[in-house]
C-alpha cells in the first residue's frame, strides 16, 4: 500500500492524477500538494490537501515524514506562462523547484519518484529522427525556456541515479495531453478562424488522452517498472489533418515571417511567445511509444487521432 504525495496536485493534470490515485486500491493515502487550493468542485474526500510552494519548500521534508510518504509524483511546473511571467520565474519553479522537491525526497527517505517530463526535452530540431525513442539525445532548446528546463531537470535526475540509487525513478516524457476542459497554448492555436501553418512543415503532433496519462502514473506509483518512457498515443496527426478535423482552412506563413511577427509581439508584451515558438511548430518531436507498451507494460486506450477526436467532441458539448 503506497502513500503518495503529488506536487502540482491542483493543476489540470494533477487534479486528474489525484483522483486516479485515490481510486486505486493499492494506495493507502494521497496528499495533494500545490501552491493553490483545490477548486471546491474537485476536492475529494479522503485526500489530504497541503499548501506547498516548490520554490520555498523548506518544510517539505517534514511533511513527507509526517505523512509517511514513500512515493512522490512530481508534476509541478509552468507549462503555460502568461504574458507577465518571466523566464526567471519559470526557472525558479521548473528547475529550482524540482531540485528542492528531489532533495526533500532524498532527505525524507522517499523510495520512489514519478516525474512528468516532456517530449520537449528532446528539443525542436530540424534533424530530429522521424520517430524519437528514449535513447535519442536530449537537446532541449536553450532559446525555449520550457524545453531547456525539462532537459535540465532530467540531467538532475540522471545525477540522482548515481548519488541516490535507493530512490527509484519513473520518468514520463509526455506528448501533448488532451482532455475535457483543457485550454493551453496549443489548443489556443485552434481557436483562430484559420489554422496557423508554417510553409513546408507538416507540424506533426502526438497526442495522449489525459486518462491514459493518469493510468500510467498510477501504475508507476504502485509498483510499475522504473525507467524512462515516452507517453503518447499511437500514430501522429499533422497540422493539415487537425485543420480538417476542425473544419478550418490553413493560414500558411513562411517561417521568417512568423518569427518576425512573434519578435515584435513579444517585445511589445502582446504575447508570452517569442521567435523560438517557430521551431516549436516547425520541428515537433514525434514520440515512439514502443517502450511504454513493451517494457513498461501499458497500452494507451486512445491513439493520437482518437485523443484529438475525443477532445473536439468534448469541446463541442461545452
Amino acid at each position: 500500500m503506497s502513500r503518495v504525495l503529488v506536487t502540482g496536485g491542483n493543476g489540470f493534470l494533477g487534479t486528474f492524477v489525484v483522483a486516479g490515485l485515490t481510486a486505486s486500491e493499492s494506495i493507502e493515502c494521497v496528499v495533494g500538494a500545490d501552491i493553490r487550493p483545490p477548486n471546491p468542485g474537485v476536492r475529494l474526500p479522503g485526500v489530504r490537501y497541503e499548501r506547498v510552494d516548490v520554490t520555498d519548500a523548506a518544510g517539505l521534508p517534514d511533511l513527507l515524514r509526517r505523512q509517511n510518504i514513500d512515493t512522490v509524483v512530481h508534476l509541478a511546473s509552468i507549462v503555460n506562462p502568461s504574458r507577465s511571467t518571466t523566464v526567471s520565474q519559470e526557472f525558479a519553479v521548473d528547475v529550482e523547484g524540482s531540485r528542492a522537491v528531489f532533495a526533500a525526497c532524498v532527505e525524507a527517505g522517499v523510495s520512489r519518484v514519478v516525474v512528468s517530463s516532456s517530449g520537449a526535452t528532446y528539443g525542436y530540431h530540424a534533424d530530429n529522427p522521424e520517430w524519437i525513442t528514449e535513447s535519442t539525445p536530449l537537446r532541449g532548446n536553450d532559446d525555449f525556456p520550457y524545453s531547456r528546463h525539462k532537459r535540465l531537470v532530467e540531467e538532475m535526475l540522471a545525477d540522482l541515479r548515481v548519488t541516490a540509487p535507493h530512490m527509484s525513478q519513473t520518468i514520463f516524457r509526455i506528448g501533448t495531453i488532451l482532455g475535457p476542459g483543457l485550454e493551453n497554448q496549443i489548443t489556443a492555436l485552434w481557436n483562430s478562424r484559420r489554422l496557423l501553418t508554417i510553409a513546408g512543415s507538416e507540424t506533426p503532433f502526438v497526442f495522449v488522452w489525459v486518462d491514459d496519462v493518469v493510468a500510467a502514473v498510477v501504475r508507476a506509483a504502485t509498483g510499475g517498472p522504473a525507467g524512462i518512457y515516452n507517453v503518447a498515443g499511437d500514430g501522429k496527426v499533422t497540422i493539415k489533418e487537425i485543420a480538417q478535423a476542425l473544419g478550418k482552412k490553413q493560414l500558411i506563413l513562411p517561417a521568417w515571417a512568423l518569427a518576425a511577427a512573434l519578435w515584435v509581439s513579444h517585445a511589445l508584451r502582446l504575447t508570452a511567445h517569442g521567435p523560438a515558438q517557430v521551431n516549436f511548430l516547425r520541428y515537433r518531436p514525434v514520440l515512439s511509444n514502443t517502450a511504454l507498451k513493451e517494457s513498461f507494460g501499458f497500452i494507451p486506450s486512445k491513439t493520437s487521432r482518437e485523443a484529438l477526436d475525443a477532445y473536439l467532441e468534448a469541446r463541442s458539448l461545452q
